[in-house]
């Protein structure tokens, strides 16, 4: 029976499935939670965070959103260190990683309520950024012990396959949450957007922790903050292959961020569509790339289990390379939804593997816990340089004012199109780049 060694610990534990291949059901068990916070994530990033920019900050909308997107990605660099220790340490009887789950998903609702509160009523940007960072936090509490749930429960030859549910998850999370929120709800109810997430989350979080099997560990080692700090350091030297798949996954990651917060913006100032049209469009868009890449999530980490992560990540990026600079080129609808959906082909085959190639090269599996979350901070960090980075590469030509269409409402401010061609080709080269690195991992086929 394949063991488990969870960081933490000084047993040596095994799965609490046992010995046999996990059911499809126990799979989108056990990954379900990341569809909750993709969910909450997809209408955050895509049409809550966006939308609110226009009424709290229009003039200066984008800056400011890389500005609320960067800074309350602070907060997702730090927690999940400290949550992940925390629950490797936690002896309660339903597990490890579930009562954190829970705790960090209740402190994001409250978050969330504070950031409708923040629009609807105070009117206030400073608020809103209290707002957005108590979101993070509470997200990353929840989120830091769930990245050790596979290492804990799922046997290593099902990483890939697990890493495959994950992706589907992501993906179908992400898209319900832009569509459900930005085509089913009206822009105007802000207050039941803002509910419909925090709803979402919550119920998602309980089947999790009543649904998803966890050892129960009652022998701990203790935690010495100066050796905990002092154990964050992976040495590249003495585990390479880490590195490597880190300092690519954070290129990668530096791309797409430099472009995702900004879809609902590039509609409208590139693309064409309508300021009133714009929260059911940028679904439309994200939807056609979700639906792609999740056909070619669900296969692609199972597909690497035989043919090796490296070729599927060098397939993907080398679609999304080519892809990504034709954006700026679609001047209608019809083809940037081609284009679109070629992007959520190379997209989804390199997020299959995304997780499979973390777990692969884990530096010490009975750390894997602290190792994960290290891991993580190569999706998280970016956000932090990535989108306060293209926020000012957008605004850098600058922009026109367009006439408000009703009178006592607020102009329409465009960015010009020589600002978002900047965005995509540094989502090009990061993605070139991110898979040409590759090739120094040499312990991952």
């Amino acid at each position: 029976m394949e063991s488990n060694y969870p960081r933490g610990t000084t047993e040596r534990v095994t799965s609490p499935y046992g010995d046999r291949p996990l059911t499809f059901v126990e799979h989108l068990i056990i990954s379900g939670f990341w569809f909750a916070t993709n969910f909450h994530w997809g209408a955050l990033l895509l049409i809550l965070l966006p939308g609110d920019m226009k009424i709290l900050a229009a003039e200066h909308k984008a800056q400011m959103l890389g500005l609320v997107t960067g800074l309350g990605a602070i907060p997702a660099l730090i927690v999940p260190l400290i949550s992940g220790a925390m629950s490797d340490r936690c002896t309660r009887r339903e597990g490890r990683r579930k009562p954190y789950i829970l705790t960090g998903v209740l402190l994001n609702v409250v978050g969330l309520a504070m950031m409708a509160t923040s629009v609807l009523v105070l009117k206030s940007l400073y608020a809103y950024f209290l707002s957005y960072a108590i979101v993070q936090i509470g997200n990353n509490i929840a989120s830091g012990a769930y990245m050790g749930v596979i290492p804990d429960v799922v046997r290593k030859s099902e990483h890939g396959k697990a890493s495959g549910f994950m992706a589907l998850m992501s993906q179908l999370g992400t898209l319900f949450g832009a569509i459900g929120i930005g085509m089913l709800i009206p822009s105007s109810a802000t207050g039941l957007r803002y509910g419909v997430i925090a709803f979402i989350l919550l119920a998602v979080g309980i089947v999790s922790y009543f649904g998803i099997k966890e050892n129960r560990h009652t022998e701990t080692q203790p935690f010495h903050l100066g050796d905990y700090i002092r154990s964050l350091w992976i040495s590249p030297k003495d585990y390479p292959d880490f590195a490597w798949v880190w300092f690519t996954r954070f290129l990668v990651m530096v791309g797409f961020y430099s472009i995702m917060p900004f879809v609902n913006y590039y509609l409208v100032d590139v693309v064409g569509v309508a300021q009133d049209q714009v929260d059911k469009t940028a679904p439309l868009l994200l939807g056609l790339i979700l639906i792609v890449s999740s056909i070619t999530g669900i296969y692609g980490g199972a597909v690497s289990d035989r043919i090796g992560r490296k070729r599927v990540v060098y397939i993907a990026n080398t679609i999304i390379t080519v892809v990504a600079p034709a954006f700026i080129f679609c001047h209608n609808l019809s083809a940037a939804l081609l284009v679109g959906g070629l992007f959520g082909l190379g997209y989804g085959a390199y997020i299959s593997v995304d997780y499979a190639l973390g777990t692969d090269v884990l530096p010490r599996q009975e750390e894997a816990g602290k190792d994960m979350a290290i891991w993580h901070i190569a999706m998280t960090l970016p956000q932090s340089i990535a989108a306060p980075i293209a926020g000012l590469l957008i605004a850098l030509p600058g922009y026109t004012k367009e006439a408000p269409p009703k009178l006592g409402e607020e102009p329409i401010f465009h960015y010009l199109q020589q600002g978002y061609a900047y965005i995509f080709v540094l989502c090009a080269l990061c993605f070139a780049l991110g898979a040409y690195l590759l090739k120094n991992v040499k312990g991952v086929s």
